[in-house]
């Protein structure tokens, strides 16, 4: 499986739990024998869009346009981030806005249909780390974020199946840490 990882975390100190998870997936991918590339969105530079003529028409820069061939590449996404504020940071946001982009992500729709899915056969998962309960995240706030990144923005440029793990309660010291990284290593070696 060629495996694409986005560690969607904007902060690059070492010490936050989303980049042990990604990490940990990526050892177990590789060494499982997947092929892997990431992405660490702390390390890139990149602007965000303003206005809708340079979504649809403006030129993306480099590490946009290697963020894209990366995702040509892979059949499978794995993206950690954090929920900040309810829903994913504004970096991951504006990733995601610049990277898939019209003529990339998805192309013109037919009469009367929903635009062309450009990035159909890849499959995805989510790992979303927070504060508060997991149960809580899914049951009182319904996974809204969660559900829109899979619905209006992955499945909406062809990824599919998507599947989301959420790791609630999440603090600094929190005895939970070891335990997730040994389910999240299970997951990067089985490529899902």
């Amino acid at each position: 499986m060629r495996i694409l990882v986005i560690d969607g975390h904007p902060d690059a100190d070492k010490a936050r739990f989303v980049h042990a998870l990604a990490d940990t997936y990526i050892d177990a991918a590789c060494h499982a024998g997947h092929e892997v590339r990431s992405l660490r969105l702390a390390e890139l530079n990149f602007p965000l869009l303003r206005d809708n003529d340079d979504f649809l028409r403006g030129v993306p820069q480099a590490a946009i346009s290697a963020a894209q061939s990366d995702l040509t590449w892979c059949n499978h996404l794995a993206l950690f981030y954090p929920l900040w504020l309810g829903s994913m940071p504004a970096l991951l946001k504006g990733f995601l806005e610049q990277v898939l982009r019209p003529g990339f992500a998805f192309g013109p729709a037919e009469r009367g249909k929903l635009p062309r899915r450009l990035l159909k056969g890849r499959s995805a998962r989510i790992v979303v780390t927070m504060g508060m309960p997991a149960l809580f995240y899914r049951w009182y706030y319904r996974a809204h974020s969660l559900k829109s990144l899979e619905r209006n923005i992955l499945a909406f440029v062809g990824f599919g199946p998507i599947r989301a793990t959420v790791i609630g309660g999440v603090e600094p010291k929190s005895s939970k840490g070891t335990s997730w990284i040994a389910k999240v290593g299970k997951l990067g070696a089985s490529g899902r």
